[in-house]
């Protein structure tokens, strides 16, 4: 099989099926270091054709809650009281520059997530 560029989308279905094939070869042979060499090109082709945006700033505030068992009443201490842990949640308010700090440095969600534009709900 011969390693070449993913210049199309035929190009880019014939890298797939050449990594199917090659999926689960041990470790330091010549065809686990032909995957290698595919994955990487599939990962660069898919990253300019098919870009994944980045999530919700809601949404991964909720992902967040969910996986670590929080409530909205966990997140006062970050959002200052429970109305605006309220408002935030359901839309009604943005988040402040202060709420975004408290909640990367003291949670761990990414900045880059939290700063995305998202819409309000309207009345």
């Amino acid at each position: 099989m011969e390693i070449k560029p993913i210049k199309t989308e035929t190009d880019y279905e014939d890298a797939l099926k050449a990594v199917e094939q090659l999926w689960g070869a041990s470790y330091g042979s010549p065809d686990a270091d032909k995957l290698d060499v595919l994955v990487t090109l599939v990962e660069a082709y898919e990253e300019e054709h098919y870009p994944i945006p980045p999530p919700d700033p809601i949404e991964a505030i909720r992902h967040y809650m969910e996986n670590q068992g929080l409530s909205e009443h966990d997140l006062e201490p970050y959002f200052g009281s429970h109305v605006c842990v309220s408002e935030v949640l359901n839309r009604q308010r943005s988040l402040s520059l202060d709420m975004i700090r408290n909640l990367h440095n003291e949670l761990g969600i990414p900045a880059d997530i939290l700063v995305q534009p998202y819409a309000l709900q309207t009345a």
